[in-house]
């Protein structure tokens, strides 16, 4: 962005100005010749030693390193002592002897862009190093630095022995003087740092909000138990070791509940954390699933209660579930993604409300590192936010303001663009677990800071700063420390973000949001791709379908659709493999539960005659009841066989969770032979339901000789039994009058004079077994399996 060069009312007077700049001047020169009046022999040995490919031996201010670790207090007053501590590092391979360590006071900078340079150079000498400040009472010697030895240092000095004038930011540096065997008494080591001075206070103070987001990345998998409880099952311990003491996530909460900041939260953090309180099962080696740690439930509870204590009462911006990739979205994603952002924008409330009993804002939409252009933007608000967070490396400014403008602009439509300061929301996204960088950059905060007030200090303005989505645990600590000290500082007030955003805009800040072309080359490489979409479609697609037979959906839709969710998070970016997979495993757990639902599959069928029923058996292993689904089965040669007299018919069916359910279709055969059937589910709307399940029946007809010989078979029957039956009649008779008639007639020889054809056995033996006797008739049932636990009944 555009700013001042210089600005009024913070320069010394101009006669102290004018010794202060001579001498440093008078003492710079002669530094600097020092530094180019080297001995032929050291040079020389430099260059062989660079031409041999040796690392060359280090001469002038990277003698030796100095490191500031510590700077007290980072904002003094005229009645402070101002002390520094830190360490020096002799980089070489000979003794500095004759050193002493001081303080440089350099003049007060005249704008954002000095700073920046002055950073820069902070451990080079540019000729700039100012004035040593008080006598040799402030100095700290050094007999000797051993090659390659280190030295801790500690200078402390009467903040008015500095003589400072008017407010402004002042470059302080420390520097060690002193010699080597082959260097004459020259600075061997320097390291800058900023003094920003405001010794009684700015009439008109900058309002600033610090955006605190509490952000994490995806640690719940789509996966979770049957039980009533559905169970969660987590990828990992990840989550544990950010809300632990000394995590991360815990010392945002516990720095961010005593600092004047606007909470940012993804409620998909807040709702993980929840669901780790409880009993939970976490991923392990192959897939197998083993119960979380107890010991974790109660960190997670106590983290959960320090959040809720720590937001009461404050303002809360939700971000939607999960923090969704806007820019991804807006680039690639199509319609269907402003559905899903609606949905992740309602899930948001939801989940605040329920788990820190507060009413979030979500007014805000934050695509990644504040860059924007129309369709981000359009995306962004498409769920009803009407603020969208952008940082002015990307919406810059181009009305050539001598000064940093409002945060707040309206782009239209009822939108306004919160333009972070990027300065600011960059100062600590570097490596801040050395103390040396942490000093250093929570100084250079102050100092932008202070500056942005000094560039008007009648206009007030209000600036919004927004960190990192995830800061490390160091990078935390350093930004409350610079936190707390700008609130202590005397040309800084705090402001909640949402207040920042209703502000009055500055007439002259630029409005118009950047073209696509402008939207950063980087941030487009780390978006998702087209293919990840495609296969967050197929994931919704199938959830639609799996619905809709469902007795209680609830208990499916919510989980995937977090899980959609998830699969769009900011997170993601830069980590593309990662996304595939979780993309992946979200889509095959859901095809999983989808196939719980099933046709047991059918062996081949027999069937004797022209009609018979055929069963077709569904199975449900899910854990809740199936309905609004029909089975339809589909005759591929109706000429042939007929499904209740059609090509094919359907039947409904509802299966209880666990159960399985037959159902029987009535078939008519109208010529023998082979026939292919195929059953397949479907929703009660029409749509195919998993995967059709084909068999084959066959049908065999009864040949017409063979029910003649079996008819004639029974005629024959019928008739020698009733020949039978007139024989033994007449035998009786003939008895009868035997016995009438007296002893004339000798005993009965049992032989028959009779003329009958033929002699049958006496009354009381046995039945003779007739060779026509028919053997029942098992034909007309299949002896082939027709699937488990499945008969073809006629």
């Amino acid at each position: 962005m555009a700013e001042a060069a210089d600005f009024q009312g913070m320069t010394p007077s101009p006669a102290r100005r004018w010794l202060r700049r001579t001498a440093a001047s008078l003492v710079g020169l002669p530094l600097l010749a020092g530094l180019l009046a080297q001995p032929a022999g050291a040079a020389a040995e430099v260059a062989s030693g660079q031409s041999a490919g040796v690392k060359a031996e280090p001469t002038g201010s990277e003698t030796v390193s100095v490191a500031i670790n510590s700077f007290e207090p980072p904002i003094p007053s005229e009645s402070d002592t101002l002390t520094i501590t830190g360490k020096l590092e002799n980089n070489s391979a000979q003794t500095v002897t004759d050193a002493s360590l001081a303080l440089r006071l350099g003049q007060a900078l005249g704008s954002r862009t000095q700073i920046d340079s002055a950073a820069k150079n902070g451990g080079t000498v540019t000729g700039a190093e100012g004035l040593v400040v008080g006598g040799d009472e402030y100095l700290q010697k050094f007999k000797k630095i051993a090659p390659h030895g280190t030295q801790d240092f500690r200078l402390s000095i009467p903040v008015k022995e500095l003589d400072l004038d008017s407010e402004g930011v002042y470059q302080l540096g420390v520097a060690l003087t002193g010699r080597t065997e082959s260097q004459f008494n020259q600075i061997l080591g320097i390291e800058r740092t900023f003094l920003p001075w405001q010794p009684d206070g700015a009439d008109t103070q900058t309002k600033v909000s610090y955006m605190w987001p509490l952000i994490s990345r995806t640690h719940l998998t789509a996966e979770s138990a049957s039980d009533a409880n559905q169970t969660p099952v987590f990828k990992d311990e990840g989550l544990i070791k950010e809300i632990a003491p000394g995590g991360r996530l815990e010392r945002m909460v516990s720095e961010g509940s005593t600092l004047p900041v606007t909470w940012v939260i993804d409620p998909d953090l807040v709702a993980s954390a929840a669901l780790m309180a409880q009993p939970y099962n976490v991923q392990g080696p192959d897939d197998t699933v083993v119960a979380g740690d107890e010991d974790n439930q109660k960190i997670a509870r106590n983290w959960l209660n320090s959040l809720i204590k720590a937001v009461e009462d404050e303002k809360v911006v939700a971000l939607p579930f999960a923090d969704p990739d806007l820019a991804s979205m807006a680039h690639g994603g199509g319609v269907e993604s402003l559905g899903h952002l609606k949905d992740a924008t309602e899930a948001a409330v939801k989940t605040l409300e329920t788990l820190l009993h507060i009413k979030p804002n979500t007014d805000f939409a934050w695509p990644a590192e504040g860059a924007v252009d129309p369709k981000i933007v359009n995306t962004a608000t498409s769920a009803g936010a009407s603020n969208v967070i952008a940082r002015n490396d990307s919406f810059q400014e181009t009305g050539n303001l001598p000064y940093t403008p409002t945060a707040a602009r309206p782009i239209g439509d009822g939108t306004t663009a919160v333009v972070a300061d990027s300065r600011l929301s960059k100062a600590f996204q570097g490596d801040m677990t050395s103390a040396e960088k942490s000093t250093l950059a929570t100084q250079q905060f102050l100092a932008q800071s202070l500056m942005i007030n000094l560039q008007d200090p009648e206009k007030q303005r209000s600036i919004v700063v927004a960190p990192q989505r995830m800061p490390t645990t160091a990078q935390v600590m350093t930004m409350a420390t610079a936190i707390r000290a700008l609130d202590s500082g005397g040309w800084a007030q705090s402001e909640n973000l949402i207040t920042a955003a209703k502000e009055k805009p500055d007439p002259g800040a630029t409005t118009e949001v950047p073209s696509a072309d402008a939207y950063p080359a980087a941030l487009r490489k780390q978006e998702m791709p087209l293919t990840g979409f495609t296969e967050i479609r197929a994931i919704q697609s199938q959830l639609n379908d799996f619905k809709v037979i469902l007795t209680r959906p609830e208990r499916v839709v919510v989980p995937f659709g977090r899980a959609i969710d998830r699969a769009l998070s900011t997170s993601w970016r830069g980590l593309p493999e990662e996304a595939h997979t979780y993309r992946k495993s979200v889509l095959r757990y859901l095809e999983d539960l989808t196939g719980g639902v099933a046709l047991i599959k059918k062996s081949e069928a027999k069937l004797s005659g022209r009609s018979a029923t055929i069963p077709v058996t569904v199975q449900n292993n899910l854990a809740q009841g199936v309905e609004n689904l029909r089975v339809r089965l589909t005759s591929t040669k109706p000429n042939r066989l007929k499904i209740n007299g059609k090509n094919s018919d359907e039947q409904s069916v509802e299966v209880a969770g666990g159960h399985a359910q037959s159902l029987k279709f009535s078939t008519t055969a109208n010529a023998s032979g082979p026939v292919d059937v195929v059953a397949q589910l479907v929703t009660a709307d029409g749509k195919e339901y998993g995967k059709a399940v084909p068999f084959t029946v066959k049908v065999t007809e009864v040949p017409a000789t063979v029910l003649a010989v079996i008819a004639g078979g029974f005629l024959l029957l019928v008739l020698a039994g009733f020949r039978m039956y007139q024989r033994r009649k007449r035998i009786v008779a003939r008895r009868a009058e035997e016995q009438d008639g007296g002893s004339s007639e000798g005993p009965d020889d049992g032989t028959d004079n009779g003329t009958d054809d033929g002699a049958g056995p006496d009354e009381g033996g046995p039945e003779p077994e007739q060779p026509s006797d028919p053997t029942p008739d098992t034909a007309t049932e299949s002896t082939d399996p027709s699937g488990t636990g499945e008969r073809v009944d006629r």
